[in-house]
């Protein structure tokens, strides 16, 4: 074996909660990462519980995706019961797999013959890594170092082909293709340990490092602000520009950071992503392919560019240089979610939703986005608005309204619009 073979890569979302879970499904995941609520590098995400497991597994496998439990923060000696009891209770929910790092979660996946996926914490980086870990411990999947290029991933892919002979097909590669960037060693950061006594390491990240700081001259008391290019906070990752470079290195997994993130981040990220790899696969040998690929790499950065981001850069990908790195403070998305109500009723025969309207007016023709534990992310255009029993164009603040839908939604769904920025700045100046 010499050559690198195209996969159909697994598309991996990031679930913070069950809207999130949701969205990702319904906007063509093949797979979802999740934490419960300890042993998680996104501690401060909503989580989900040890009870939640089986629901997990069930509604993930209905969509034929797969369910990845990540506990992949260092475990100390006390925690050891707990982790075993969790590996325990998640082979029984017939999670797909385990995410981690520390060699005691390891060895209690293996021992209850769940599949190791084995974290980017771990800071694998290379073929012979690989094969050891494989040779000695029957790991097949890696989460590889973000530093890897991709000629490296070629590399490491033609390597092992050379290690493993044949074996080398069983070997998973799973690499960050969206998401945010940390200016540490994959996530190994001490700042907020020191500065709030919350570890990274322990997924309670504060992320200092996104912030301004003062310094101060000790001997003549001059003060800086050190802030303009935020030199610790790095730039999201989006390879969307690069994406079919990606693809031709033979990677299995596809993973989007972002745990911590809103439901609509999710979805809009994980949509991107699954129409550029669903095209790149069915129309690369087409005569017209450099033609479409273009327009459609626009429309879908335009996507990705509405949602949270702290600007985009390529990471790593084309090399360790840090031009581009910073990032700022802040998103840099071009649009934002603004509150319209809560749904409060609605009525199935007909299609139509109550609405209390408590926020923001919308009129007919607009997009209102819904977001629920059972709906997920839905954007849905307003067919035509009632009040008391009477069509109305408009819905205003503080008025009870039917609004007409084409798809369900349900009983306390939260509803929003998407703006563009300025129209924020704007409404908040006046």
């Amino acid at each position: 074996m010499s050559e690198i073979k195209l996969k159909r890569p697994e598309l991996m979302s990031p679930a913070g909660d069950m809207i999130s879970l949701r969205a990702a499904l319904d906007s063509g995941a093949d797979a979802i990462y999740f934490g419960i609520v300890s042993m998680n590098m996104r501690a401060n995400a909503k989580n989900f519980t040890v009870e939640q497991l089986p629901e997990v597994a069930s509604i993930c496998h209905s969509y034929n995706a797969k369910a990845y439990l990540a506990l992949n923060t260092i475990i100390f000696d006390s925690e050891v019961d707990l982790a075993e009891k969790l590996v325990e209770e998640a082979a029984k929910a017939k999670i797909d797999g385990i995410i981690c790092w520390d060699f005691s979660i390891v060895e209690l996946a293996l021992k209850h013959n769940m599949k190791v996926a084995l974290s980017t914490q771990m800071s694998v980086s290379n073929s012979h890594s690989i094969a050891f870990l494989y040779k000695n411990f029957k790991i097949r999947r890696f989460v590889l170092a973000r530093e890897c290029t991709l000629e490296e991933l070629k590399s490491i892919r033609l390597n092992l082909n050379k290690l493993l002979g044949k074996d080398s097909e069983k070997i998973e590669i799973e690499v960050f293709a969206h998401g945010a960037m940390c200016v540490s060693v994959s996530g190994r950061c001490f700042m907020s340990q020191f500065a709030f006594n919350e570890s990274a390491n322990r997924g309670e990240c504060r992320q200092p490092c996104r912030r301004e700081y003062l310094i101060k001259d000790i001997r003549e008391g001059k003060e800086f602000l050190l802030g303009k290019d935020y030199v610790m906070s790095p730039k999201d990752l989006c390879s969307l520009p690069f994406l079919e470079k990606l693809l031709d290195v033979g990677v299995d997994s596809l993973k989007i950071e972002g745990r911590g993130r809103s439901a609509e981040y999710v979805s809009v990220v994980t949509k991107s992503y699954r129409r550029f790899i669903d095209f790149y696969l069915e129309n690369r040998n087409k005569d017209n392919y450099e033609k479409m690929l273009e327009p459609l790499r626009k429309e879908l950065m335009e996507q990705v560019d509405s949602v949270f981001h702290r600007g985009f850069s390529n990471g790593f990908y084309f090399g360790r240089q840090i031009s581009e790195w910073s990032g700022g403070n802040g998103s840099k998305a071009t649009h934002r979610k603004t509150h319209v109500g809560i749904v409060t009723n609605f009525f199935k025969k007909v299609s139509v939703a109550e609405i209390k309207v408590e926020g923001r007016n919308f009129k007919v023709g607009d997009e209102l986005m819904f977001q629920g534990q059972t709906t997920g992310v839905k954007n849905l255009k307003v067919i035509s608005i009632e009040e008391n029993e009477k069509p109305v164009n408009i819905a205003k603040k503080g008025s009870l309204v039917g609004v007409k839908l084409s798809e369900i939604v349900r009983e306390n769904d939260q509803v929003f619009m998407i703006v563009p920025v300025e129209e924020v700045k704007h409404l908040k100046q006046n």
